[in-house]
């Protein structure tokens, strides 16, 4: 979509489906290094900053500053490192609709290479004690979109939650961004999350785990029908394809930027797409959408610097013949 038909489209971003965030939030410390250390290797790094963020909140960050609240499912704990956590999310006026857990959240250590690619050193906490007991806490109503991380997804989570899921008894869509964690999901779950028929949202190396990888076209074309689900593949400067089942497929072009740090990009992309899918836009609007939000966010530091409405129709205007 071009910038300009982007621009007048954002007027009409206007929630009429609730949303269901669930997952995680923790503490990034969020680390510049001149490459990654091999093993044995000492590096010289500079502490870029300490930010509270996850796949999750960073999704729930995304949706408020475009104007269009979420139902958010972060499980926070009671500890030292759950209290910044705590005070951040009252700051920014989002709520989680779980109660406190006993212990403390994960944190993560980011290494932000020069080109601003991100590798991530993950120290589990309580964001991944999912039960059955607490996944009673959310209410889903009928036309619901709900949101999940494959972080929550791996270990004994994944089975709780896909448990969870197929237990509801309204009409709703899933929408799933897998993350650098798609290796570590277990056969059996994929294949049950699968049968839901969600819309997958991946990079391009998640994408060529899961067998699309080569001729992007003909993979996606083979992957959907044999799986049944929309799929979106995000390429970075080369924006992004989708498929739907029994449609054509198509690339959504990209909205370039100077990349400062690829941190939350995914994140904010999913957001940008939850947030048009919400409003009743298709979903090759809702992915340019997606192209729009992530690219204005590689251009910034930090996870959690999702622009608003305002924000991103200046970062538009560049655009706009």
């Amino acid at each position: 979509m071009p910038a300009s038909d982007l621009l007048g489209k954002l007027s009409l971003l206007k929630p009429a489906r609730p949303i269901y965030v669930i997952g995680a939030a923790i503490v990034d410390h969020i680390v510049g290094v001149p490459s990654l250390p091999s093993s044995g290797d000492d590096v010289d790094a500079s502490q870029d900053a300490v930010r509270v963020g996850g796949c999750a909140l960073n999704v729930a960050i995304c949706l408020r500053r475009l104007g269009i609240g979420s139902n958010n499912a972060f499980l926070i704990g009671e500890g030292n490192g759950s209290a910044p956590i705590n005070r951040y999310l009252n700051d920014l006026g989002i709520q989680s609709c779980l109660p406190s857990v006993p212990g403390d959240n994960g944190w993560c250590l980011a290494l932000v290479e020069p080109d601003g690619e991100r590798t991530f050193i993950s120290i589990k906490g309580v964001e991944n004690d999912w039960s059955p007991a607490i996944l009673q806490n959310v209410q889903v109503l009928p036309e619901g979109l709900i949101y999940l991380s494959g972080y929550q997804l791996i270990s004994s989570s994944g089975e709780t939650i896909v448990s969870w899921l197929e237990t509801l008894d309204v009409n709703c869509d899933l929408f799933i961004d897998f993350g650098p964690r798609i290796k570590d999901i277990a056969p059996e779950v994929m294949l049950r999350l699968l049968a839901m028929r969600p819309t997958i949202s991946v990079n391009r190396s998640e994408a060529e785990f899961m067998g699309v990888g080569g001729d992007i076209v003909a993979a996606m074309n083979r992957w959907t029908h044999s799986n049944m689900c929309s799929l979106i593949v995000r390429l970075d400067s080369s924006g992004a394809y989708y498929k739907q089942e029994n449609e054509e497929l198509v690339c959504v072009a990209p909205f370039s930027a100077s990349v400062v740090d690829s941190i939350g990009a995914g994140d904010s992309h999913g957001g940008g797409v939850l947030g048009g899918l919400a409003a009743g836009w298709g979903l090759g609007d809702a992915v340019s959408l997606g192209n729009a939000v992530a690219s204005y966010v590689v251009s910034h530091r930090g996870g959690d610097c999702a622009p608003d409405i305002d924000s991103l129709r200046s970062y538009l205007l560049r655009y706009d013949d």
